[in-house]
């Protein structure tokens, strides 16, 4: 243990002491001062000898001091070591004196001579109750036994926050000897702490008195600058026995391994979390880059500060050889398709990815290739320019990357069904701690989650492509112009996060220059819904051509249905006779057409619902009714008027609004039907059709 002078000043600071107020030590000690002359009569006579042997200075003073205190039989050795004093020795020890009132107490002694301008010889005597002073030494050699012993590093600031005690426990906790603590500051001795933090504490403490306890400081010392320690440090303000600040007392306990325990159980609470929200977040839609976008905010900024998700360019195509085993086995050049880039603040680095939706080919040095090849994590803690290099696509994107201040790196792959469809690549930059094992178990959990997903969605993403271009190959091309009537049409597939669904429309030619409209739809959706409506849409062209009533038609439309596996569809069917001008229509659990008269007025035709086709045995009904030229037939599926959250009726109303009031072209009328009146979120397919009643036509005009 080292200390020293707090009356001197440390390096930098002016060397001359100031004076200070009277210290409480003596006062404790309660010292005495006694002068004899030659003769061994007392000179002088301090107030505190009064204190210590109760005799005045008037009783005291001129009395030859050996016979006022010492007992006769000690008066020989009395005599012996005055005279020893006056010939220059000292003499120094404790001995037992006569007090006034005819007592005795045991005195310690420090003797010696003393000399006047005159050469006469004097002995000063400094003396003080030995029992008190013999209780102080122990309790001085107590603490100072416990302060070097200690295991708890200790530490004695003055009041200008210098150092003037540091025992070796605070030694080795702060990597540092004494000697270079002492006399020096604490922002001078320990700059690799929060000194701002420390010193503000210290004057807090030294300003009120009331101590701060447990204070939590985190730092690096200099013997381990690479890792944080940490301390809990309290601070108490050191008063003597007067009351006089002398300085704080500074108590050091190393909770390293508790700080690292709680940091790591944290970390792992963080992970759970992460983990947890990572379930909630990533896969709420099928769309295959919001999907991605979701991974990639999901480990920005937690995980990493730069986070990127590619996916091999050939399995978006469907070409499942083109992926790479997760027992690995690849070593060739990989081509990619960026799904997403997420960064954590705003960076150079985040133009080093490939932008989303870019493709390229990666050679297999390239340390994303060499993970979609072996199907294992790569883990690079501190990058150099050379792997530098092998994380970015280019000599470019790596200047990028340097100039950002990317240290660590971690890809892993996206695994999914047994084969590797991507990988998700990791950067840190302004995080200081590199990525680490752990973060390698977090992020493959991540990857492993999100890569079903991914793959739901690529799946998805093919299969309604391919419904749809089977819906679309099953749809008319556009339907031939008919006698007596004009007529616009619309399908819209649902949007781009939905299935595919199983509506169709047909504007058929009958005998007699009739005209048939349908509009159907198919229950479910996906490939297996447009194969259905393409087997009733066949199964409707063909009975058309047989020249049945609507309810006829619909009937044997039933039949076909209960034929086909759990098929279940709505529809309606309207026969118009151009002559007659009559209109005759039939419903299968459709929703009603809409009738536009030729002066704006629009109503919903009240016709039979009956069941949808498929579920057999129950006859279906026929409304008939005369159209005028101008008028309209407004035939649609739910996907136009349906919503999540408001009732059929309400809807409906709006669609009559909708059609109520000025007329528009045909075309127009559709594209406003779409804009307006259906869902903008797009959830369910549209068929639309709209036909109008001419006033004059032609027989021969047919095409």
């Amino acid at each position: 243990m080292r200390h020293t002078d707090p009356r001197k000043a440390g390096p930098g600071q002016n060397s001359a002491p100031a004076p200070s107020a009277p210290g409480g030590l003596l006062d404790a000690l309660g010292v005495a001062a006694v002068v004899l002359d030659a003769k061994g009569r007392i000179a002088l006579w301090s107030p505190s000898a009064e204190e210590l042997f109760g005799y005045s200075a008037e009783e005291a003073l001129g009395e030859y001091g050996a016979a006022l205190m010492v007992d006769e039989k000690h008066a020989p050795l009395v005599k012996e070591l005055f005279g020893q004093v006056l010939e220059g020795a000292s003499w120094a020890g404790g001995f037992p004196i006569r007090v006034k009132g005819g007592g005795s107490r045991l005195v310690e002694f420090r003797n010696m001579r003393m000399l006047d301008e005159k050469k006469n010889v004097y002995a000063l005597g400094i003396a003080t109750d030995q029992v008190t002073l013999r209780t102080l030494e122990t309790d001085l050699a107590l603490s100072m036994r416990l302060i070097s012993q200690s295991p708890i590093g200790l530490a004695v600031l003055d009041t200008e926050l210098r150092y003037v005690l540091v025992n070796p426990a605070l030694e080795r906790i702060n990597g540092m000897p004494a000697d270079e603590h002492l006399g020096r500051r604490v922002a001078d001795a320990l700059p690799f702490l929060d000194v701002a933090a420390i010193e503000s504490a210290t004057r807090q403490v030294l300003a009120t008195g009331t101590p701060l306890l447990d204070q939590y400081v985190v730092g690096r010392t200099p013997e381990d600058p690479a890792k944080d320690h940490a301390w809990s440090v309290s601070y108490y303000r050191l008063e003597d026995t007067g009351g006089q600040v002398l300085g704080v007392a500074i108590s050091v306990i190393d909770v390293t391994e508790r700080h690292r325990a709680t940091t790591e159980m944290n970390r792992a609470r963080q992970r759970l979390a992460l983990i947890a929200d990572a379930g909630m977040r990533i896969g709420t839609t099928l769309d295959l880059r919001h999907t991605a976008r979701e991974l990639a905010e999901v480990a920005v900024p937690h995980l990493a500060d730069v986070a990127a998700v590619d996916i091999l360019d050939a399995i978006l195509s469907d070409r499942h050889n083109a992926s790479a085993p997760a027992d690995g086995g690849s070593s060739g050049p990989a081509v990619f398709r960026a799904l997403a880039v997420k960064s954590a603040y705003h960076t150079v680095a985040s133009r080093a990815p490939d932008p989303a939706g870019n493709v390229a080919r990666y050679d297999p040095d390239r340390l994303i290739t060499q993970v979609v090849n072996s199907g294992d994590p790569i883990l690079v803690p501190h990058l150099d320019e050379d792997s530098l290099r092998r994380v970015a696509r280019d000599d470019a994107s790596a200047a990028l990357l340097a100039r950002a201040g990317a240290h660590s790196y971690l890809g892993v792959p996206l695994i999914a069904r047994g084969n590797v469809i991507g990988t998700l690549s990791l950067i840190r930059a302004r995080t200081q701690a590199p990525f680490d094992e752990d973060d390698q178990l977090l992020a493959g959990e991540l990857a492993a989650r999100a890569a079903i997903s991914i793959d739901n969605a690529r799946l998805y993403r093919n299969e309604r492509r391919t419904a749809l271009a089977l819906q679309r190959s099953l749809l008319p091309r556009r339907p031939p112009r008919q006698p007596g009537m004009e007529v616009a049409y619309r399908y819209q597939p649902a949007g781009s996060t939905h299935e595919v669904g199983g509506d169709w429309f047909d504007v058929l030619p009958l005998s007699g220059d009739r005209t048939a409209l349908v509009v159907g739809d198919v229950m479910g959706s996906g490939i297996t819904a447009a194969a259905t409506m393409g087997q009733l849409r066949t199964a409707t062209r063909t009975l058309t051509a047989l020249d049945l009533e609507p309810e006829d038609v619909l009937r044997h439309l039933d039949d076909v249905a209960n034929g086909l596996d759990q098929a279940f569809a709505t529809c309606v069917y309207a026969s118009y006779d151009p002559h007659s001008r009559r209109c005759t229509i039939s419903t299968a659990g459709h929703l009603p057409p809409v009738l536009v008269h030729p002066d704006g007025r629009a109503e919903i035709i009240d016709v039979p619902t009956g069941v949808p086709l498929g579920v057999g045995g129950i006859p279906f009904g026929t409304t008939e009714l005369d159209l005028t030229p101008g008028s309209r037939l407004v035939l649609y599926t739910d996907g136009l008027v349906e919503t999540r959250d408001d009732p059929i009726d309400a809807r409906l109303q709006a669609l009559v609004r909708m059609l109520t009031g000025p007329r528009h072209s045909l075309e127009r009328t559709c594209d406003l039907l779409l804009h307006s009146v259906r869902d903008p979120d797009g959830h369910d397919d549209v068929a639309l059709l709209v036909a109008e009643v001419r006033a004059n036509w032609d027989m021969h005009s047919r095409s």
